[in-house]
């Protein structure tokens, strides 16, 4: 989030040491790479929510929960195990029965379970959107926390490459309506099929081969089981290396070449604007065809805000039968920070209680403005003097005194002249805007 001062990012151990006898006990502390929110920042937030859930109604998406933990294999099984998620980042456990769960550490994996094992392919092509938590086990940082959270869309059972333009176009709407699609853009490439895919791998570790004693330590771990990934190392010892390498183009099948030129087509259609992007990767092997992100410069090293691809072999490598499918995520933090704090919306009505003997014809006033879809917040301890002087401080577009005349309620309201006539209308108020 954006210089929070309401939202405090927790990166100090935990102390929750002894006590002395007799001594106030100590406050645990909040879990390193952990969020509190509170004010502008959780408004944020609430906005890149609702503007998500607003614009996949619009595309047609169901919602859908998704538990918070899984069965360890689930994402051993779809990130691959010798991939840094799965080997260093997830937060792992033995339940009671000696199970091996996880905490989540992305979506994708677990809707792609539940197509399976709830016999969602009854609604093949199944176009579901969520968000939530997702755990990481990696080092904090601007943007980046060990629980963070996620918009996800995702469309499994259907092949066409209107799909993914469709999705794309779905993200491109919602960084427009959020207002932070200046400065971001989206980057585009194809990882062809699988014929495409598994001869342009063939070539990078022919290619890398040749030059394996200058490459990074990392990209020689990778050359043999994750070649792709060299292509995207931010190494500048690789860098001589990647530039010159084989091309995704030069491997493409006449298939392939017609699916990324109708993606293209379909994008320009829709109004959504691409560039390329040749280096842009997936290392996992069920990925296929359109791969994508949208990125910016305004939050430093963490450029990307959204991103995702095709995976097509996914529900294989859980034990399901060949099923095409493509999605994306993006990050609820990254969007927060790009949309930047958002005030706290000022209620509809605030209610200075100025006797006590009212106190119950204001909640009765109160519940009846909630019902008629106004916003309402009371006043009413303190002082009677006192509360509509304190009513004023808070932000309101109308401020409603209640006081008891010969034992009726009388009101005495100030603000927004037709919102006054409603209130007027509602609570049957006497007394003067």
């Amino acid at each position: 989030m954006s210089a929070p001062t309401d939202t405090t990012p927790n990166d100090s151990p935990a102390s929750d040491g002894p006590q002395k006898d007799g001594a106030r006990p100590e406050t645990p502390q909040a879990i390193r790479g952990t969020q509190d929110i509170l004010g502008p920042d959780a408004e944020a937030f609430g906005f890149v929510v609702e503007t998500f859930a607003r614009i996949h109604r619009l595309y047609r998406f169901r919602r859908v929960e998704m538990p918070v933990f899984e069965k360890t294999a689930v994402f051993s099984r779809s990130l691959g195990e010798t991939t840094d998620v799965v080997s260093k980042e997830m937060y792992s456990f033995d339940d009671r029965g000696g199970e091996s769960l996880t905490l989540r550490p992305e979506f994708t994996a677990g809707i792609a379970r539940a197509y399976l094992t709830n016999g969602w392919q009854q609604h093949a092509p199944l176009r579901v959107a969520t968000h939530g938590p997702l755990f990481r086990y990696e080092r904090p940082q601007k943007g980046r926390y060990r629980q963070f959270h996620q918009l996800d869309a995702e469309v499994i059972g259907s092949g066409d490459p209107t799909v993914d333009v469709e999705l794309l176009a779905m993200a491109d709407h919602l960084l427009r309506d959020l207002g932070i699609a200046d400065g971001v853009t989206l980057q585009l490439n194809t990882l062809g099929d699988g014929a495409s895919r598994e001869a342009w791998r063939a070539a990078l570790v022919s290619y890398f081969r040749d030059h394996r004693g200058d490459l990074s330590e990392d990209s020689q771990d990778r050359l043999e089981r994750n070649p792709l990934r060299i292509l995207d190392s931010k190494d500048p010892r690789d860098k001589p290396f990647t530039a010159a390498a084989p091309r995704i183009d030069d491997f493409l099948t006449d298939e392939a070449q017609d699916f990324f030129g109708r993606v293209t087509a379909g994008l320009a259609a829709a109004g959504v604007a691409w560039v390329r992007a040749p280096a842009l990767v997936r290392g996992l092997d069920y990925y296929r065809h359109t791969a994508f992100e949208f990125v910016t410069d305004r939050l430093g090293a963490q450029g990307t805000v959204l991103g995702g691809g095709r995976y097509d072999g996914l529900i294989e490598a859980l034990g399901g039968p060949p099923t095409p499918a493509v999605g994306w995520a993006a990050g609820i933090e990254r969007l927060a920070m790009l949309v930047g704090q958002r005030d706290v919306p000022a209620a509809d009505v605030v209610i200075a209680v100025e006797d006590d003997a009212a106190i119950d014809a204001a909640m009765a006033a109160l519940a009846a403005l909630r019902h008629a879809g106004l916003s309402g917040e009371l006043v009413a301890t303190g002082s009677p003097r006192k509360r509509y002087d304190k009513a004023t401080k808070i932000p309101a577009k109308l401020l409603a005194g209640l006081s008891l005349a010969d034992g009726a309620p009388r009101w005495r309201l100030r603000g927004d002249t037709a919102l006054a006539a409603q209130v007027r209308t509602l609570l049957g108020a006497d007394g003067a805007a």
